[in-house]
């Protein structure tokens, strides 16, 4: 197993980092909040996990080893392949996944694309004793209090490591707000990989 790699960032994508090992470029598939603490050209260190199948070797990145664990447990769960268990994380940190687990909270796992309302309650069941309590700071709040910077941050902050300048990544965060305020105001939370998306799309028009 490659428990982790170490190198200079060669290139980011809006799914994946490129990190360069003994002269070989190892791509990474990243959530947006691992991506945007990434820098190109400069040394990176991501805690991975090998998801292996008949036609392919993924290698996906993890900010830290708490990241990567939970990445794993949540397999472990029916119906949870490696690329929801990834969209689990771009949307919630891994402490609220815990919280949201341990207190039932299904509208915390519908806001994740592709989890609708019997699979969350399907989820809360399996993962109930799999995931452990939370264990970072605020572990007694309630669901989503601690679940990292905003998605106006975490956009930002995405933008500016794949080479937006601060102006054209705030002008795309002001391009796609509706998008993440109508998510809110059904009472889901806005999922920053789609928002990436969109806000890619709004930068390539505009050049």
């Amino acid at each position: 197993m490659i428990a982790f790699v170490s190198g200079r960032v060669a290139a980011l994508a809006p799914d994946t980092a490129v990190v360069e090992v003994g002269g070989v470029g190892m791509a990474l598939q990243c959530t947006p909040g691992t991506l945007a603490a990434l820098r190109v050209g400069q040394p990176a260190k991501l805690s991975t996990s090998l998801v292996v199948r008949e036609e392919s070797l993924t290698l996906y990145g993890f900010a830290d080893d708490d990241e990567r664990q939970v990445f794993e447990l949540l397999q472990t769960a029916s119906g949870v392949g490696p690329r929801l268990a990834q969209a689990m994380l771009a949307v919630h940190a891994p402490d609220a996944l815990r919280r949201a687990v341990a207190t039932g909270d299904e509208k915390a796992l519908t806001a994740v694309p592709g989890i609708g309302k019997k699979g969350a309650q399907r989820l809360l069941l399996e993962l109930k004793d799999r995931l452990g309590d939370p264990v970072g700071p605020g572990a007694d709040a309630g669901v989503g209090s601690a679940a990292g910077p905003g998605w106006r941050e975490q956009l930002t902050a995405a933008l500016i490591g794949l080479g937006y300048a601060t102006r054209e990544a705030d002008e795309a965060v002001v391009a796609v707000a509706p998008q993440a305020e109508a998510a809110i105001a059904e009472g889901g939370r806005p999922a920053v990989p789609q928002l990436l998306r969109a806000a890619l799309q709004t930068l390539n028009r505009a050049r």
